[in-house]
Parts: structure tokens; C-alpha cells; sequence
């Protein structure tokens, strides 16, 4: 994991427990891109501890519930200081939520819609994902796809919790693409 885990503790908890292991869950799903949108340009660390902020903000990461966002939630989204208040961004949460629900009524769920693509390389995912959804350049997809199962090498070999994902059959684990172990 890229990201810091032995010093600070919203970084153990959610290596231990989150990242890496698979989602099927929509909200879930989009909760994640949404958070990945945010961190660009800032750290994990304050994503993390903004999560709840976030989750509050945007209705709890219902997708239908922000797709129906207008002017009004954009202003409240805009003063709200327990979140990123970046306007690209909080317009890309409102898009994406649309996409998501096209994305589902088409394909029935985001994970369907995700394991109809899989397995991609990262650069085919990264062109995918840039023609569907705004604002995911291709840290954004690697970050997401890592943290929801559909890429291996969010955790090393020789890291507890990567036995306990890969029990868990997440989609990498039939993937024959396999982009190196990150260090």
C-alpha cells in the first residue's frame, strides 16, 4: 500500500479492513470513487478524516440521492467545512452519481458493469473510466480499482490481510493481467 499504515491510524485501520477487499455494493462502490475524486491532491490522511463529513454531505453516498443534487446542494456543498470544498470536484460527485445510475440501469449494478470490463490493464481501464466518468485521471483509477479488489497489489504477498482478501475470490484473483506488486 502506497499510503502510510504503520503511522498513523486511520491508515491501519482502513489497510486492515478495507482496502483491497472486494465491493459489489453500489453506494459502496461510488463512496470509494467519490473519496478517490477527493484525495487528488491531498493526502489519504485527510480523506479519511473527512470520511464522515463526506458520508453526511452526500447523503450517504446514496447514488440516487446525490444524482438529484441541484443548485442548492452545490451551494451547501461549497460552505460545508467538513468536506473538500472544491467545485470541480463536488460537480464531478453529482455527474458521476448520474453516470453510476445510467451505469446501473444498463448493466444492473456497478460492480456488474465493472466485472463486464474486468480484467483490463490498468491503461485500458484508465481510457474507460476517463470516457465514462469526469475527473478520474489514472491515479484515480489505479487508487480505486486497487481499493475495491478489481487490481492486484494493494497489499504485498507477505501482508497479513492479503490471504484474508484473497479468500475472499475478488475479481484480480482470476485476472491474468497483473500489473507488478506496487512497493
Amino acid at each position: 500500500m502506497v499510503r502510510d499504515v504503520k503511522t498513523d491510524p486511520c491508515h491501519l485501520a482502513y489497510h486492515d479492513t478495507e482496502y483491497g477487499f472486494p465491493l459489489r455494493d453500489d453506494n459502496e462502490l461510488f463512496q470509494r470513487l467519490i473519496l478517490e475524486i477527493n484525495q487528488a491532491g491531498l493526502s489519504w490522511t485527510t480523506i479519511l478524516k473527512k470520511r464522515e463529513g463526506f458520508r453526511a454531505a452526500y447523503a450517504g453516498f446514496d447514488i440516487g440521492k446525490v444524482a438529484a443534487f441541484g443548485d442548492e446542494d452545490r451551494k451547501r456543498l461549497m460552505a460545508d467545512a467538513s468536506i473538500i470544498r472544491n467545485r470541480l470536484k463536488i460537480n464531478a460527485a453529482i455527474t458521476n452519481a448520474n453516470t453510476a445510475l445510467r451505469l446501473i440501469g444498463e448493466y444492473g449494478s456497478l460492480a456488474a458493469w465493472l466485472d463486464r470490463l474486468h480484467p483490463l490493464t490498468i491503461g485500458e481501464w484508465a481510457k474507460i473510466f476517463k470516457k465514462t466518468f469526469v475527473f478520474t485521471g489514472g491515479e484515480i483509477v489505479r487508487e480505486f480499482l486497487l481499493s475495491t479488489g478489481y487490481l492486484r497489489g494493494a497489499h504485498e504477498e507477505d501482508c497479513p490481510v492479503y490471504g484474508q482478501i484473497a479468500a475472499l475470490s475478488p475479481p484480480w484473483c482470476a485476472n491474468q493481467i497483473h500489473p507488478p506488486l506496487l512497493k
